[in-house]
């Protein structure tokens, strides 16, 4: 079953972000490492609810942008970010495990108005647009880790800040 064999990724995924988020220091919601960068205050906050977008990818057939009234979570501190990954994260583990093989295959679709922004199966785009934005932003948030002399944790393997040996 394709859920089966999804579980493990996302739950070492979430524990990766979880470990990446819990680091964040409360005091550089402003710290950017480059003008065209994201400032951590809005990079970690959306790290930390994409578990909600991962749901309606996965619950949904459709997500449109430019409908709803989406407001972005505001950053107050690394606990609260980790406590909205973990919320989010039961809610997409449960509605992971509970999606048929035959709702994997179903056809899913990114929009903003009338622009299609992604159009694939519901796997593809839990793969692309929820899971592997997940990581990216992740590593990025990594970098902002080491140029603030935070340690990095160690993802898949040791960091230079965890050996481990």
């Amino acid at each position: 079953m394709i859920s089966e064999m999804l579980l493990p990724e996302f739950d070492q995924e979430i524990a990766n972000t979880r470990k990446t988020l819990a680091r964040l220091p409360d005091s550089k919601a402003e710290f950017t490492p480059h003008s065209k960068s994201m400032p951590l205050g809005k990079l970690a906050p959306h790290v930390a609810e994409l578990t909600e977008f991962g749901h309606r990818v996965v619950t949904t057939p459709r997500v449109d942008f430019s409908a709803g009234s989406y407001r972005p979570l505001q950053f107050e501190s690394s606990a609260q970010l980790v406590k909205v990954l973990d919320e989010n994260a039961t809610k997409l583990r449960n509605a992971i495990r509970e999606t048929s093989d035959e709702a994997w295959r179903e056809n899913w679709r990114l929009a903003f108005g009338g622009r299609i922004l992604f159009e694939g199966s519901r796997f593809l785009a839990y793969r692309e647009m929820f899971l592997n934005h997940l990581v990216h932003h992740r590593a990025q948030l990594g970098v902002y880790l080491r140029l603030n002399n935070v340690p990095v944790p160690a993802i898949y393997g040791p960091s230079a800040d965890e050996s481990g040996m």
